[in-house]
């Protein structure tokens, strides 16, 4: 499905619902910001692209196929990038990646995505705002695309901060065997998030290069913005993954000094039981010439000795905190 509004400049009002058709007349006038935005495209949605806005087949192959590490890359009259919004979904706060493919020129932006962007909803909602500013081009319109992305991240964080003190509490109040699979899922999240954040930077810097022939030098002002928060977003990643990793070693600590505690029982129980055990495997031998073995209360001493040694085990071993 293609969408594509324009922004006329002279009037600085949003027009909706224009045909493809029209897209060649509209982008010849440079008073004229178009956007358009296809979602679930088709091979003939590529076609179209690629014929109104004179696409480079490379960067319609790397759209077409997705699954593209995010990146940008220079062609003429017009930047590819590709970014991913981070979303939770289902309970068990699954983190899912949605790819979005911007092919950014001087007055023109095309977003493609296969799964409803949060981000785009968003910008939508913004652009007419944004639309009486002095300085509003296509690159207030990435600007924008690209810092609800990357402000997403932190929410993101932030969630993923509160499920890491969710999983400290329980760490020291109710520990479960099952904690170390809270925390791998979550490290996981954590490497997930920085294999995209990363290159992220890198797409960031190269819109930031001063020779960057496409925008005015005032918007550099809106991507120095968002870089800093992608910074941010991976500074927070890393701190969250060392605190993680020490939440692990206490959790190997912890689970290390149950097995101990555990091992001491057992063998305090063994060493009881062995000890009882010795004067019953003592008279239920059956040599002829026992001493005791004919004597009335021997069964009655034999049991009395049993209970006294296990009793007297137990008191030791536990005033030694074994038991």
């Amino acid at each position: 499905m293609i969408t594509t509004s324009y922004l006329d400049l002279s009037t600085n009002k949003v027009i909706n619902n224009i045909s493809i058709d029209n897209i060649n007349k509209l982008k010849t006038k440079k008073e004229n910001i178009i956007w358009t935005d296809v979602s679930d495209p088709t091979s003939e949605d590529f076609l179209s692209l690629a014929k109104e806005f004179n696409f480079h087949p490379l960067s319609i192959e790397d759209c077409l196929k997705g699954h593209q590490r995010p990146k940008i890359e220079e062609y003429s009259g017009y930047y590819f990038m590709v970014v991913y919004e981070a979303d939770f979904v289902n309970d068990d706060k699954h983190l899912e990646l949605r790819e979005i493919g911007i092919f950014l020129g001087a007055n023109f932006i095309v977003t493609v995505h296969r799964q409803p962007i949060d981000a785009i909803v968003l910008v939508n909602r913004l652009w007419p705002e944004w639309s009486n500013r002095s300085l509003v081009n296509t690159g207030t319109l990435a600007y924008l695309l690209i810092d609800a992305v990357v402000d997403n991240y932190m929410i993101i964080l932030d969630s993923i901060s509160d499920l890491i003190d969710d999983l400290e509490d329980k760490l020291f109040t109710d520990f479960q065997p099952h904690l170390i699979e809270e925390i791998f899922r979550v490290k996981k999240n954590l490497l997930y998030l920085r294999r995209f954040i990363s290159p992220l930077r890198d797409v960031l810097n190269v819109m930031l290069r001063r020779e960057q022939p496409i925008f005015s030098t005032e918007t550099y002002v809106y991507f120095q913005d968002v870089f800093d928060h992608a910074i941010r977003v991976a500074d927070n990643i890393d701190s969250l993954r060392d605190i993680l990793s020490s939440i692990m070693d206490v959790y190997l600590s912890l689970s290390g000094n149950r097995m101990n505690i555990i091992m001491k029982r057992l063998t305090s129980i063994s060493t009881i039981l062995m000890s009882v055990t010795l004067i019953a495997g003592i008279y239920g031998m059956n040599f002829d010439f026992m001493p005791e073995l004919k004597w009335r209360y021997g069964y009655t001493y034999a049991l009395s000795s049993m209970v006294i040694i296990g009793i007297a085990l137990y008191f030791y071993l536990r005033k030694i905190k074994w038991l």
